[in-house]
């Protein structure tokens, strides 16, 4: 027993020497390797590094929170200035810190030095000199919060700031954030970290401060209307069981992400929304147009507005609505009288199995929360972003608080809800929503759906196959205000800024991963993409009507991390941006008040964007549609400056109108000199088209030269005046409402082929000055085989690819 216990005793002493060998102490950030996680200890030893809205830190390489009681203290941007809670600088630091309530007084100070600041002014005492401050101490969340930067360098520390990332050192540190970049990376990611709600009393003190410094507009968000395209975008499943071996898709930004439409086919049938109702069509071929099958929602809760189709599942998207019983609060006044239920919209996504089109089923039911923002479809997985908006003047009133749910019935029938400890705060509050990002993959309906909510808000989203950006406009200055002080600045930027989620997928799950800003606004989604490992966007700043506050246009470019890395400001100073285009290492801008200057930009270099040239014409772009890699289709307005005098009849300058609904051919084979090749100018002031809002109205075949669109054609009749009042344009009146069938070639140009419409001469006899019956308006044009269909709530009409000729027509129910 004596020699078997010897040997188990060295046996047990080399496992535990090859142990601590073979071991490698774990860091926070993560296997980097002695050596790399030694430099990064030594880097760290001394210095406090924090991040904006984050509340984490790291003080002498050891995380901890700025408030141990509250995640919602973090150092904040204040007219882009950082300012920081005063309590964790000074115990960091090894200041003394006294605070004077009644005199509005902080007092922070060492054994030679003091400082002295007065919330809201913008100056302080630095040993009994008055010194200037660019922003004032300020009391936020209940805390005392000073400017980081003229504090710290008034004790003889240096402060370093870039994109979010704050770090205080001593002066003989050398800290080069630019140069050290894998160190602060590992800083980034580490603190880069989204504070929860966590209680209901934190959600009023969030709410009630974003109420009171404006940082929020009521009304702002709104469900997207333009969205994305690719004309020679294509899908990997395999086609249809006896569909055609060509047809045409929804236009898409982003190749390989689909976005939903309410007209849709898989190469045989059409599915399309119509009303209350989803309709399967068998389309092809043409002879045997037929409906297959109705899915009826005539029950007024749930209301269809677009859907997805693959070979396997059709998903139907669109909204609905519950009310929700709350008796009132006790503590609410009686004098209130308001309804004691809260009427909630919700996005909900039906799925249906739709392998065999004799017996489609529905095989799950998807609700969360909200108003649809938007939606995107990769491959099988599904992700939905939705805006639901919190009642603050209620919750402010002490009535009970309503939690974000959703319902899942691959989970269970009820609704669950989201409580606070799991929803998480992108700051600052620039609507009062909870932002619900869903994912879900089709392929397995026993999983649930990963459903996060967010205190934050979404306007315009961009999806490419990794990532999505929800992007949100801050309209007014992000100032706290209080009872005897107002925060202003005169920096124009601070008036208008984007906001910018991103979010990692992955086969239906969502992960949040960076915020990032710049100044100004997006037009739609277009304004953004992506291209390789740089997010690009272009904004406008200002308006062109507005003489105090004259727009001007930019484009970003900001890296994995949202950080700015490129950029170009000021572009067409007094225009505003009409539509957008990034195609590869360009970018091509529209802008517009009197005339249109399509701008060609090059990125290929991300750091150092320039303007290649640009072109001057009459009329603007909504939507610039790419032609191979030389050319762009513009869809707008053809325009006509007017000249406007003062009283005594001297022209003070001209004023641009719209006229009718111009298609433009631009080739840019040479950057530095884009030229107009080819117009088409359709109709009268009036003409629109649903294409000039909305891309997915747009079948453009670029191999045969197919272009084709609705069109709501306004015209002025013969011999009729062409000019109103003050020389403005007449407008025309209604004559033609359907589809513009073209051929387009670099030869030729725009040639147009012929027009079809779904009204009778009876309807446009009983036509209005302007429009007829908007259930037979021409919503979509596709074709499948060699048939060109165009479809309206009320028909499905097929006409020959190449003759135009009517093959056949269905009545829809």
């Amino acid at each position: 027993m004596g020699k078997r216990r010897q040997i188990i005793t060295v046996l047990v002493v080399f496992l535990l020497l090859m142990g601590s060998i073979l071991y490698k102490p774990q860091n926070i950030f993560g296997d980097a390797g002695t050596l790399a996680a030694n430099t990064l200890a030594n880097k760290l030893q001394g210095v406090i590094a924090l991040y904006i809205d984050s509340p984490l830190a790291l003080v002498n390489n050891e995380e901890v929170k700025l408030d141990p009681a509250n995640d919602f203290i973090t150092p904040i941007l204040l007219a882009g200035r950082a300012l920081v809670p005063v309590r964790f600088i000074a115990e960091s630091l090894g200041w003394d810190v006294t605070w004077e309530a009644d005199k509005n007084l902080v007092i922070l100070s060492t054994e030679q030095q003091e400082i002295r600041l007065i919330l809201g002014e913008k100056e302080f005492w630095f040993n009994g000199e008055k010194v200037g401050l660019d922003a004032p101490a300020i009391r936020h969340l209940d805390r005392t919060y000073i400017p980081l930067r003229a504090v710290s360098e008034a004790f003889g520390k240096d402060v370093y700031y870039e994109d979010g990332l704050l770090v205080i050192a001593d002066k003989d540190q050398k800290i080069a954030l630019a140069e050290d970049i894998t160190i602060w990376a590992q800083v980034r990611e580490k603190l880069n970290t989204l504070p929860v709600v966590g209680t209901a009393e934190n959600l009023k003190k969030l709410l009630a401060e974003a109420s009171s410094s404006g940082n929020y507009i009521r009304g702002m968000a709104q469900p997207e209307l333009v969205m994305k395209q690719a004309a020679d975008s294509t899908d990997n499943t395999s086609p249809a069981e006896s569909a055609a071996s060509a047809y045409s898709e929804t236009n898409l930004q982003v190749q390989g992400v689909d976005e939903a439409d309410y007209i849709k086919t898989d190469g045989k049938y059409f599915y399309q929304v119509s009303g209350t109702k989803v309709i399967i069509s068998q389309a092809y071929p043409a002879e045997s147009l037929k409906v297959q099958a109705v899915l009826n929602y005539d029950d007024n809760v749930f209301s269809p507005r677009e859907l997805y189709v693959d070979q396997s599942y059709l998903v139907v998207i669109g909204t609905s609505s519950d009310n929700r019983i709350y008796p009132l609060d006790a503590q609410v006044p009686t004098k209130m009288i308001r309804p004691p239920y809260f009427s909630n919209t919700k996005t909900t996504a039906l799925i249906y199995d739709i392998t065999d089109k004799s017996n489609i089923s529905k095989i799950r039911e998807l609700e969360v929360d909200g108003n649809y923002v938007s939606s995107r479809k990769i491959g099988s997985a599904l992700y939905l972003v939705s805006n639901q908006y919190i009642d603050t003047y209620r919750i402010l009133e002490k009535e009970p608080i309503l939690l974000p749910t959703y319902r899942d019935t691959a989970l269970q029938a009820g609704d669950v809800e989201i409580p606070l400890a799991e929803v998480r705060c992108i700051l600052p509050i620039i609507q009062p929503n909870y932002l619900i990002v869903t994912g879900l993959d089709l392929t397995q309906p026993e999983k649930a759906a990963q459903v996060k909510a967010y205190l934050g808000a979404g306007e315009n989203v961009y999806v490419s196959e990794k990532n999505l950006y929800v992007a949100v406009t801050e309209y007014s200055n992000r100032y706290i205000v209080r009872d005897d002080f107002i925060l202003d600045s005169t920096d124009k930027s601070n008036t208008e800024k984007t906001l910018i989620y991103k979010f990692g997928l992955n086969q239906g799950q969502v992960i949040y991963l960076q915020k990032g800003q710049v100044p100004g606004r997006v037009l739609n989604q277009f304004s953004m993409d992506e291209y390789q490992e740089y997010f690009r966007i272009a904004t406008t700043i200002g308006y062109s009507w507005s003489n105090d506050n004259s727009s001007s246009n930019n484009l970003y470019v900001l890296d994995s991390s949202l950080r700015i890395r490129g950029r170009i400001e000021d572009i067409a100073p007094g225009e505003q941006i009409y539509s957008a285009r990034f195609m590869g290492e360009r970018a091509y801008l529209v802008t517009f008040k009197n005339v249109d200057p399509l701008f060609v930009i090059d990125l290929k270099d991300p750091h150092n964007p320039n303007i290649l040239g640009a072109l001057k014409i009459p009329g603007y772009s909504d939507y610039l549609h790419p032609y191979g890699d030389n050319y762009l289709i513009g869809f707008g307005k053809d325009t006509v400056e007017v000249p406007f005098k003062d009283y005594q009849g001297r022209v003070k300058g001209t004023t641009a109108y719209y006229l009718g609904m111009k298609v433009a051919l631009f080739d840019i084979t040479d950057v530095t000199k884009p030229k107009e090749l080819f117009t088409e100018v359709i109709g009268d002031r009036g003409t629109s088209s649903e294409l000039l809002y909305n891309h997915k109205a747009l079948l453009f075949n670029p191999e045969s030269g197919l272009l084709a669109f609705p069109v709501s054609l306004y015209e002025l009749p013969a011999g009729g005046e062409t000019i109103q009042a003050h020389n403005i344009p007449a407008y025309g009146q209604f004559t033609f409402q359907g589809a513009y069938v073209y051929n387009l070639n670099l030869t030729d140009g725009f040639t147009l082929r012929g027009r079809i419409s779904h009204l009778t001469a009876e309807d446009y006899q009983k036509a209005g000055y302007s429009r007829a019956r908007s259930d037979k308006e021409v919503k979509r044009i596709l074709f499948i085989g060699n048939t060109l269909y165009t479809l309206s709530d009320t028909q499905i009409r097929a006409n020959d690819l190449q003759t135009l000729e009517n093959i056949n027509s269905l009545a829809l129910p």
